[in-house]
């Protein structure tokens, strides 16, 4: 019991705490746009895997990391805009769509890889985005290699994090957003295309969805292989509804999280063959869950969310 809990206090255990949530919380965030517009994106478990190969692919192909973190963000807004068009303007249903998007994503990424890398046997290795020490936060106790000493990737995520926050909250444009999936009616009475903005968030928030999946890629990881994100993108909906649909709940729902699936990984080496790693795979997912439980029955959910927008109807 002793060594489980000392687990809690080691620097190394919050540094891979915050980076297992880095993806997360660009991707939660994505997802969090999404639905304070008013559209579910069941898309997004695809859209990270599509990501994560774009910006693994250009840097492969000769391109720096950071055109390869665009590349992958266009590559998400271009599947947002395909499932925004079938759910906003045509109304098709917005789980029903969501699902195929991942298929669709998800498929091509692969046809694409394998087209791509037709004799590859083993994932090709990039240069991937190194740990950038901040001087003299970095030397703190805990909280300095944790947040001070990580990639430039994590701290872009932060970054994004009080982004979404501040536009959200403090923008005209933040306020049309949240409007798009409260109160519809209210905002095309203010000479406001609801299409548009649900249309903009769905393809904005796909392409964090993307960027997250990137994170593996280029920061996590230094390649590409099948089954990476591994349902992470269900993960962040949940994630969604942890935080309210606030940026900053979600943020630390994506860090505790993260802390949960780091302390499964060090658990193993203290508790040993003495019960099943399986246990300790699905103990961040069953934590997780329980926190969803406690917290979703106070939470509120955007009044228009899922709901099909027409001008002029009720």
């Amino acid at each position: 019991m002793a060594a489980a809990l000392e687990i809690l206090f080691t620097a190394s255990f919050w540094v891979a705490a915050v980076r297992i949530a880095s993806p997360l919380i660009f991707a939660t965030l994505g997802e969090l746009i999404c639905e304070r517009a008013g559209v579910l994106n069941l898309g997004i478990e695809g859209i990270m895997v599509a990501g994560a190969f774009a910006g693994w692919f250009t840097v492969y192909s000769g391109g720096d990391l950071w055109t390869g973190v665009a590349v992958a963000a266009l590559t998400g807004a271009a599947f947002g805009l395909l499932h925004g068009l079938l759910t906003v303007p045509l109304g098709l249903s917005q789980h029903v769509t969501g699902i195929g998007i991942t298929l669709l994503a998800t498929s091509l990424t692969y046809y694409t890889y394998r087209l791509a890398l037709p004799e590859v046997t083993s994932p090709p290795k990039i240069e991937a985005f190194r740990p950038l020490e901040i001087p003299l936060l970095a030397d703190m106790p805990l909280v300095g290699p944790a947040l001070f000493a990580q990639t430039p990737f994590t701290y872009l995520a932060f970054a994004a994090a009080a982004l979404v926050a501040w536009l959200l909250y403090r923008t005209p444009l933040g306020l049309a957003l949240r409007a798009a999936g409260e109160n519809p009616d209210a905002l095309e009475a203010q000479g406001l295309s609801v299409t548009a903005i649900r249309m903009g968030a769905v393809a904005a928030g796909s392409a964090l969805m993307a960027v997250g999946g990137a994170f593996l890629t280029m920061s996590a990881f230094n390649s590409f292989f099948f089954e990476m994100v591994n349902g992470r993108g269900w993960v962040c909906i949940a994630l969604v509804v942890f935080g309210s649909w606030r940026p900053g709940k979600a943020l630390l729902g994506a860090i505790l999280f993260g802390a949960f699936d780091a302390y499964q990984v060090r658990l193993q080496g203290v508790v040993g063959d003495a019960v099943p790693y399986q246990v300790f795979l699905m103990l961040p997912y069953v934590l997780s869950i329980l926190a969803l439980v406690a917290v979703s029955r106070r939470a509120s959910y955007p009044k228009a969310l899922m709901v099909p927008y027409r001008k002029g109807e009720r």
